[in-house]
């Protein structure tokens, strides 16, 4: 079964709502519109919300269960949830809901082909129907988009949005950044590189096309140069051999008829 609603990710007009109002919230108000914001529609990201002044001062104080709460929302999974559950506020059904969708999501960052047997184990659920409900509302909350592969009984995600980031990884994120932009460096140099090479090659073998070109038309200059020699030679050949023909022919009739032969007389006979 597949879902082809794209996902446009969290809702950031619902976020900056609480950012605003978690500017003058202190303590038991900071920590309820903390609550607020974790059973809010299209809130999927707290990393702003965590750094706000007011919120930060929950961390040591009487409500610090609210801001580890919110922390595991930010960063961590339901399965976190279940082994701290002692040490942080019952989770209300929205609640719940959403932590399973953002683990959801982590899984979905780590693998596009998610079985049904991991996501029962780590979202806690006992039947396949309500996981596959579960799917199907985080598809149409537009946080992940993919397919229910029903026969093959596992979720193939194509796109998900992102979760917030840990600080602590911010440095390791930056290093593999920098790892890739080296090696787009390196790449964009090799491929400056062949097309140098390139370059050279194809005014090569364009100079290479030219002197092959100037070589033949010189050939069949030469060749037709040769040919009218010839047959300028065969010309003077044949007209000799004409001039010859007729030398020889007026020759012979000469001798045979005499200086009279020409004017049809018999010869004078001689007297005694």
């Amino acid at each position: 079964m597949r879902m082809d609603k794209p996902p446009a990710g969290g809702n950031t007009a619902a976020l900056e709502q609480f950012i605003l109002l978690s500017k003058t919230a202190k303590g038991a108000a900071a920590s309820e519109l903390i609550r607020q914001s974790l059973e809010a529609p299209g809130v999927y990201v707290f990393g702003e919300l965590l750094d706000m002044p007011n919120i930060r001062e929950l961390a040591n104080g009487p409500h610090s269960n609210y801001y580890n709460l919110l922390n595991l929302f930010a960063y961590g999974s339901f399965s976190e949830y279940k082994a701290n559950q002692d040490k942080l506020p019952p989770l209300s059904a929205a609640q719940l809901n959403k932590l399973r969708l953002l683990t959801i999501i982590s899984l979905a960052t780590k693998n596009k082909c998610l079985p049904y047997s991991l996501l029962l184990n780590e979202l806690d659920i006992r039947n396949l129907r309500e996981l596959e409900d579960l799917i199907i509302d985080a598809i149409y909350s537009d946080i992940i988009h993919g397919k229910l592969d029903q026969k093959h009984q596992q979720l193939e995600v194509e796109f998900s949005i992102g979760r917030d980031i840990r600080p602590e990884h911010i440095q390791e994120i930056s290093h593999v950044l920098d790892e890739w932009c080296s090696g787009c460096d390196a790449l964009l140099k090799s491929i400056e590189s062949q097309i140098v090479k390139a370059n050279a090659n194809r005014e090569k073998r364009i100079k290479t096309e030219q002197q092959v070109e100037l070589e033949v038309t010189n050939i069949k200059k030469t060749l037709k140069t040769a040919q009218r020699m010839d047959s300028d030679e065969q010309m003077v050949v044949d007209s000799h051999s004409t001039n010859s023909f007729v030398g020889d022919r007026r020759k012979n009739v000469k001798t045979k008829s005499g200086p009279y032969a020409s004017r049809g007389s018999p010869a004078p006979k001689s007297s005694k």
